[in-house]
């Protein structure tokens, strides 16, 4: 009796420490799971790139890329059923032409969004309240303008937050709208810019206005924006451009001429 009551003991204790280890094995296997989910995001440096079109159809923004942006959440184009466009300027440095734009855009009743920097910031601060006076986006353009990419989780989440929270605590105002430095990102900064908060936002038509060295070209730069004008596009300047502060009014009045209407991308419409 005595040898099958130990023998029995004997058989609940094996089981009890199988179990055991089959239940520490699972907990680690599904830990290591999300760990590696969560390292498992590719860095691969995708720089922004479009293929224009015809007659003023929606360009080719790259099937994969846009699958991508997409899936966390970013934006470059709206549908291709109305005719509205969206209006965004980057801001990485003042020119001198942005009070200019501001006077257009209220002249022409249209709001845009401008994509700033922390020194742009720091040295026009009183620009960046006009425009938040007059009912445009202030969008984040990181504090350095370095290429995401290259960065790790937490200084990126520096370069994103740092610039936030100063905006918040100098105006009350918060940012919701990321423009990646360059146009560069990966599926890794994507994740973390969707996690933040942010909607990551890129665009459907720009040209080599940001270039002083190549300004003088008025003509040249309202024939792209005219030409390439299209359904959903979002607009990409820069404001450091002397020619598009020229022109700006001419493509505002052409593009509603042709039946656009400009939105915010608040009212961003998929």
């Amino acid at each position: 009796m005595f040898k099958k009551i130990m023998y029995s003991f004997l058989c609940i204790a094996i089981f009890v420490f199988t179990f055991s280890i089959i239940s520490l094995n699972n907990t680690n296997e599904k830990a290591n799971s999300i760990a590696t989910s969560a390292v498992s995001l590719s860095n691969k440096k995708i720089g922004w790139g479009i293929k224009r079109a015809q007659n003023n159809a929606q360009p080719d923004l790259g099937k994969e890329n846009l699958r991508l942006l997409s899936e966390y959440n970013g934006i470059a184009m709206g549908n291709d059923k109305e005719k509205i466009v969206y209006l965004t300027f980057d801001e990485g440095y003042e020119a001198g032409y942005t009070t200019k734009i501001l006077d257009t855009l209220k002249e022409n009743n249209v709001k845009a969004a401008f994509f700033i920097t922390a020194h742009y910031l720091n040295t026009e601060p009183n620009l960046v309240k006009r425009m938040i006076d007059e009912g445009h986006i202030v969008g984040n353009h990181t504090v350095n303008h370095k290429s995401m990419p290259n960065l790790d989780d937490e200084k990126l989440k520096e370069e994103i937050m740092k610039l936030h929270t100063t905006v918040y605590e100098k105006y009350g105002y918060e940012m919701k709208y990321l423009r990646p430095p360059m146009g560069e990102f990966s599926e890794r900064t994507l994740e973390l810019i969707n996690s933040l908060g942010y909607t990551t936002t890129m665009w459907s038509f720009g040209y080599d206005d940001w270039d002083e060295n190549k300004q003088g070209r008025e003509e040249y730069g309202k024939n792209k924006i005219l030409s390439n004008i299209h359904n959903g596009a979002i607009i990409l300047l820069h404001a450091n451009s002397v020619d598009n502060s020229n022109i700006l009014d001419t493509c505002i009045k052409e593009i509603k001429g042709m039946g656009y209407e400009f939105k915010t991308l608040d009212e961003f419409k998929r």
